[in-house]
């Protein structure tokens, strides 16, 4: 019995310690990600996860409208793609 607990205990352990460290941050951060997400609004500054930076003109659902470039190109890209949100300063 009690080389059982010695062997179990350690294995316990090593389980409760990986999930500390390594699955309760990703949560966090999937957590943090979907509420940036939810929380877009027209005419803040966006980066997608291709590199492409432009401001938000319109949203529809799952779509994003952005306006990028010094032509002012209209690109169509997924809610999802989106990587960094710039806020406007207010004031």
């Amino acid at each position: 019995m009690a080389a059982l607990i010695q062997l179990v205990l350690p294995m316990a352990l090593i389980l409760g310690l990986m999930y500390v460290m390594l699955i309760l941050p990703q949560k966090k951060k999937e957590k943090k990600t979907q509420q940036m997400l939810n929380s877009l609004q027209v005419g803040w500054g966006v980066t997608t996860i291709g590199g492409i930076a432009g401001k938000i003109i319109n949203i529809k659902d799952d779509e994003i409208y952005i306006e990028s470039g010094v032509d002012k190109n209209k690109i169509l890209v997924k809610r999802w793609a989106i990587k960094d949100v710039v806020k406007p300063v207010e004031g």
